[in-house]
């Protein structure tokens, strides 16, 4: 049987309907692309901590208690479980000691195994630690009147002098 060709000589055969798509090839746009780029961000986002250093720097005080939250701070995790701790010098031994607990502490909040090691780095905490917070007397300080209502509770007139001229010279440097 002879195909008949229309008048542009194109055969019939050609101007058949397409094959059903099947389910699979129907969905794949926009699920390929989410999974290429999940593919593409993994290794940058697990070089970097993988999201737990930024969920163990929010609950930080949470995790450790405040007495440590104020003499030690998070400021890296590696690939291999290694947690780099930036702490207080005066606090930096009593931390080596009580390594395991914080470990404990840690991978308990999590409930995995996140981190194996600390290293300890000796030092001021950094800005962005939620203990870095000025002292209360230098918020308070922030306006003279603040600061005599404050001095006005102390009954000893020459620490009070020595506390308003220390308070002022605060209040001069911060302006």
């Amino acid at each position: 049987m002879d195909t008949i060709k229309s008048e542009r000589g194109v055969s019939d055969d050609s101007l058949s309907l397409p094959a059903p798509v099947r389910e699979s090839e129907r969905h794949r746009g926009f699920r390929a692309v989410g999974v290429a780029v999940s593919k593409l961000a993994a290794p940058i986002v697990a070089k970097r901590g993988g999201g737990v250093l930024l969920r163990l720097k929010s609950q930080w005080a949470a995790i450790v208690g405040p007495d440590w939250a104020a003499v030690a701070w998070p400021s890296a995790l590696g690939r291999d479980g290694v947690l780099r701790l930036r702490a207080a010098s005066t606090a930096a031994l009593e931390l080596q000691h009580r390594a395991p607990l914080l470990i404990e502490r840690i991978n308990c909040f999590f409930g995995r195994s996140v981190v194996t090691r600390l290293a300890l780095v000796q030092g001021p905490l950094p800005l962005d630690s939620p203990s870095s917070e000025p002292p209360i007397l230098t918020r308070a300080a922030g306006e003279p009147d603040a600061l005599d209502e404050r001095l006005s509770e102390i009954a000893d007139p020459r620490l009070r002098a020595a506390l308003d001229r220390l308070g002022r010279a605060v209040i001069g440097r911060r302006s």
